[in-house]
């Protein structure tokens, strides 16, 4: 009885075009907003964006600690134009045009040779006496103690040892003597009484002497190396 009375109320309802137009723009309304809050299905999906890894910066291999300059005073230069091997008794000079700088002086046991360099210029070279036996000229670096143009050993029968230059506490040192093949000394280096006078005039106390056996210097090697 009550669905009868529900049925005849609709059909007796009268039609309002005012309230079809409000009914049309509320549905219309309410599945825009569905459309919006769903995506359509058929959609590609974007991915979220990715972040890049993090990039640290890498540490260089260990280098070598670079070698310490080289003092350009003590580099050779120059070695004199020689030909051949010195002879016992001859010696070369020649200082034109080297400018000043320390000295250094090097002797060479095996090749018996005595040269002076003035601020990496060899301005001297001469064949020299060595010590024998039981006397041998040492080797090492020895910085000239003190100088007498007149000396004579205390030593050796008062023997002269004109322009000594004096290396060590036990008297080796560097002076003028008769300088011939088959001579030797005790273990001092003996030059031609000109050569001594000459180094001995340019030498001053603490230049230091490099005795070596067999070490040759070529040039652009330092003579203190």
């Amino acid at each position: 009885m009550e669905l009868f009375t529900f049925l005849r109320n609709i059909v007796s309802m009268k039609f309002n075009p005012l309230y079809a137009v409000i009914g049309a723009l509320v549905l219309g309304v309410t599945m825009l907003g569905a459309m919006m809050v769903r995506p359509f299905e058929g959609a590609p999906k974007v991915a979220a964006p990715v972040s890049a890894p993090a990039q640290f910066a890498q540490a260089d291999p260990a280098k070598p600690a670079p070698a310490p300059p080289q003092d350009d005073k003590f580099v050779v230069k120059r070695i004199l134009p020689i030909t051949g091997p010195i002879k016992y008794g001859e010696w070369h000079w020649d200082e034109k045009g080297v400018p000043a700088g320390p000295l250094v002086i090097t002797v060479d046991l095996d090749a018996r040779v005595l040269s002076v360099f003035r601020g990496g210029y060899e301005i001297g070279a001469t064949a020299v006496l060595l010590g024998f036996g039981d006397t041998p000229t040492p080797t090492g670096v020895f910085p000239v103690k003190w100088k007498d143009a007149d000396h004579h050993s205390s030593t050796y029968d008062n023997a002269p040892m004109p322009f000594t230059m004096n290396l060590t506490p036990d008297g080796v040192s560097i002076h003028g003597t008769q300088v011939e093949k088959g001579y030797a000394s005790h273990g001092c280096v003996g030059v031609p009484n000109d050569f001594a006078r000459k180094i001995f005039a340019i030498t001053p106390v603490g230049t230091k002497v490099y005795i070596t056996r067999g070490k040759m210097v070529k040039p652009g090697e330092s003579l203190i190396g």
